[in-house]
């Protein structure tokens, strides 16, 4: 990723870079220091959903707007809404929007600040509405309270995994879902039993992949994804390696995949 100074951005945008995805096709405004900076996850997250998608997308805590971007830049019939807790991140997001670079994305996102953990009639009023998308994807945050003590309390939204999130976050999912929509997410993989537990009765056909360090080395995170409604068992599919078996590089596969040249699913 590179670095540039924009020439457009939302005014009174706190101190932040300005970084190149999928090899210059997108760029992100997010925070220099505090907060959440994107990377390889939220790329193995938007390349969850299929290629051909052209319908309409939820970023469950988007951040800046880097997953829905990518999805945005590989799938050029897709439209997405940035759903974003944080009103300062969700200024992060309005500038991305607001950059040059992401003039041929612009009309086809969105910024909404809420929280996705909403229920009922509030979720609806915060403008989720039931049954709107056709894919929902989320990072949430997913490091335990102990794992990582921050005082920067952005940075602690992002990254602290509350208490029963997973059964909030994807309950909401599957409110906002249509019939039949999609979902994607990506954990720990100690985190694949609350996430299964959440996902089971809503939505099924439930497919994993976990991405290794390289061959010899044990998963740092699994991609879930599953169908709203949907009742076939779950399937463990080919796992991705970061690095080549040999040198420090990233993997073929890998690279394809960050630069939104690839599904991570293959299709």
């Amino acid at each position: 990723m590179t670095s540039a100074s924009p020439a457009a951005l939302v005014p009174d945008t706190p101190a932040h870079t300005v970084d190149a995805f999928h090899r210059g096709r997108f760029w992100l405004v997010q925070p220099r220091a505090a907060g959440h900076r994107a990377g390889m996850d939220a790329m193995m997250l938007a390349a969850a959903v299929p290629s051909p998608f052209g319908g309409r997308l939820a970023d469950f805590g988007a951040g800046a707007g880097a997953a829905g971007l990518a999805v945005l830049s590989r799938c050029p019939a897709a439209r997405v809404v940035l759903v974003e807790r944080s009103p300062e991140m969700a200024g992060f997001a309005h500038a991305t929007l607001a950059h040059p670079g992401n003039a041929h994305l612009g009309d086809r996102a969105s910024v909404l600040t809420a929280d996705v953990t909403l229920t009922g009639k509030a979720r609806g009023e915060a403008g989720l509405a039931d049954n709107s998308f056709d894919f929902v994807i989320m990072n949430p945050p997913f490091n335990a309270a102990e794992d990582r003590a921050t005082p920067d309390q952005l940075r602690k939204q992002a990254h602290v995994m509350e208490d029963g999130l997973f059964e909030g976050w994807i309950r909401s999912a599957a409110a906002v879902a249509k019939p039949r929509g999609g979902l994607a997410v990506i954990a720990r993989p100690e985190q694949l039993g609350a996430l299964l537990d959440a996902i089971e009765g809503r939505f099924g056909d439930t497919e994993m992949l976990a991405v290794h360090p390289r061959p010899e080395a044990a998963a740092i995170r699994i991609v879930v994804r599953a169908t709203l409604g949907a009742r076939g068992k779950l399937s463990i599919r080919p796992p991705l390696m970061l690095h080549a078996e040999t040198g420090n590089g990233p993997a073929e596969r890998t690279e394809m995949i960050n630069n939104g040249l690839a599904s991570l699913f293959g299709d």
